[in-house]
């Protein structure tokens, strides 16, 4: 197989949304959020998605093999738990530049019949030998992405076994079936994947270049991609479970890859993995609870968002316009800048409650102008803080999952293993080198993450399991996700569809699916305006109605899909 020649123009808003955002508000539905109340009907005039409805299961992804894979699961009389895992493991064939095995996970889920939410942390540790010191003293300021020394030991395997002995029906040998199958036999490569494939094939080094690119280059739409060697992985895990991924043959692979670029990583490093039980946390957002990971993900980011916006009249403004644009633009540059400051490893975060309280949202939104962006969000704040792959599934009993699953950057640190292919993650180059920092790059330390699964409880209820892929953007997705729907009455596949901006390294990227008169209004304002080449992350989301009838969102930015039956 060859490389791709022309690849499709970026993914962007769907035609119908481009058509028709500026329509009145009142179009896309009224500012109620009630999720008792019947699905949204669209305008069927213009082209779009509709809601995906059924009542014995739905699942929403980013790849319409990985959602019937969990339908298949489920309707064989797995769980939603099972169902997850089987799409998400999938994923890391069908969409090998997000998310594979040499990765991490976080998932959040509730019991059929329960509305506790419960979280699992599957993030993996720094090598116990590696320090913030070794990598000053060599000159860096920054961990180096695409060295052995960015690799955090994969926790994602180790967390999968663990959610399908606790909390899954069927085992590991049917879950992992189905990503056993398409290694093999092979996958088509959907247009989207191809676009990713082509613009991040040059993060793959030595023996990844033999198992991701085809003949020296990327592949395209429509060519089909194997994994024979996962393949070989993925039986021995379920046949063994964990330990026949980070011990063994398949262990001494990835070390042997890891040690020949200078990692220190060893295999008491691999054995010790373990995932790690925890508590989510939450912030009200109106009459949304919004449900989030704690660290060492970035969820308490999102709750701070939400709760610097709650201070501005977001509802009274044009969804589409300009000066809702400004003001979320500015709150997040507050709120990462918090985050920077803050999150890392639960182990070492001392300043989350500081994150979550609604003083400090207060706070940060009385510095916020109206009218002109801000300059350095780090000197504004400093007198307030002194001190991806996702996958939802909902099965017939009510159990609800929501499993974010990533290598980090595109092909994460380009370095895979010899024998089995197996591409590892840069995870740690989410740690700072900053001495005493937080989150100074330690020995057996999680660094910050990205990527967090997300749920929304209305008056207690669980009513919608959802997640915003798009690594930095995640809480700022979260935010405007959840303000579509409490502002402005948008019901999911619309609020996903809505077009996205965030600003990131002082610029401030609008999708197209804004106008240029919105651009030129917040180039007046004082931001760097630019069009992204690749659109802004991608979502999904299931909503649970009172009457049993599940509605299924997935984002058009991506080659996913809803499925239910």
């Amino acid at each position: 197989m060859r490389g791709a020649g022309a690849l499709p123009s970026p993914p962007h808003i769907s035609p119908a949304t481009q058509l028709d955002w500026h329509a009145p508000v009142h179009a896309l539905g009224s500012a109620q959020t009630d999720f008792c109340e019947a699905p949204a009907m669209r305008d069927f005039h213009f082209p779009g998605r509709s809601p995906v409805l059924a009542t014995r299961g739905m699942c929403a992804t980013s790849h319409p093999l990985g959602a019937k894979a969990a339908i298949d699961v489920l309707e064989r009389g797995g769980n939603a738990m099972d169902a997850a895992i089987a799409g998400a493991v999938l994923l890391g064939i069908c969409e090998p530049q997000m998310t594979g095995i040499g990765g991490d996970c976080f998932v959040l889920w509730s019991e059929g019949g329960s509305d506790e939410v419960h979280a699992l942390n599957g993030s993996g540790r720094a090598p116990a030998a590696l320090n913030a010191a070794l990598l000053r003293d060599a000159g860096e300021t920054t961990v180096p992405l695409r060295s052995a020394h960015a690799v955090t030991v994969p926790g994602a395997v180790d967390a999968f076994c663990h959610l399908s002995d606790t909390v899954g029906k069927l085992g590991l040998d049917a879950i992992l079936a189905p990503a056993i199958r398409y290694a093999e036999e092979g996958v088509v490569v959907a247009p989207r994947v191809a676009f990713d494939w082509a613009k991040d094939a040059g993060t793959l080094q030595g023996c990844a270049r033999d198992y991701f690119l085809m003949n020296g280059a990327a592949p395209k739409a429509g060519d089909i991609f194997r994994a024979p060697q996962q393949a070989e992985v993925l039986r021995r895990i379920a046949n063994d479970g964990r330990d026949a991924f980070y011990t063994g043959e398949v262990a001494e692979d990835m070390l042997a890859a890891l040690t020949a670029q200078g990692g220190l990583h060893t295999a008491e490093d691999f054995a010790a993995v373990a995932c790690t039980p925890t508590t989510p946390i939450a912030g009200t957002y109106k009459d949304l609870e919004v449900v989030e990971h704690p660290p060492n993900g970035q969820g308490a980011t999102a709750i701070l968002l939400l709760n610097i916006l709650s201070h501005f009249d977001i509802a009274g403004m044009d969804p589409f316009g300009a000066q809702r644009v400004h003001i979320e633009a500015e709150a997040t540059k507050l709120a990462y800048d918090a985050r920077n400051r803050f999150i890392t490893d639960a182990e070492y975060a001392t300043r989350t409650a500081h994150m979550l309280d609604k003083g400090t949202a207060r706070d940060l939104a009385a510095l916020i102008d109206p009218k002109a962006a801000m300059g350095s969000p780090a000197a504004l704040s400093e007198s307030v803080h002194k001190d991806t792959i996702y996958i939802t599934v909902v099965d017939g009993d009510g159990m609800s999952v929501s499993l974010i699953y990533s290598i980090f950057h595109g092909f994460g640190s380009g370095i895979a293993s010899d024998k089995f292919g197996l591409l590892m993650q840069n995870r740690g180059a989410g740690f700072t080198l900053e001495q005493g920092h937080p989150n100074e790059m330690m020995g057996a330390k999680r660094p910050l993450h990205t990527i967090i699964p997300g749920m929304i409880r209305q008056e207690g209820r669980v009513v919608m399991p959802f997640g915003v892929m798009g690594g930095a953007y995640q809480s700022t997705g979260h935010a405007r996700f959840a303000s579509n729907l409490a502002d402005f009455g948008m019901d999911p596949q619309t609020a996903i569809d809505a077009p996205r901006a965030f600003t990131d390294a002082g610029t401030l990227n609008v999708e197209r699916g804004y106008s240029d008169e919105v651009r030129a209004t917040l180039t007046r304002m004082g931001h760097t305006v630019a069009i992204p080449d690749t659109a802004i992350g991608g979502a999904q989301a299931i909503r649970i109605h009172d009457s049993g009838v599940l509605e299924g969102a997935s984002d058009p930015r991506k080659d996913g899909c809803a499925l239910g039956y």
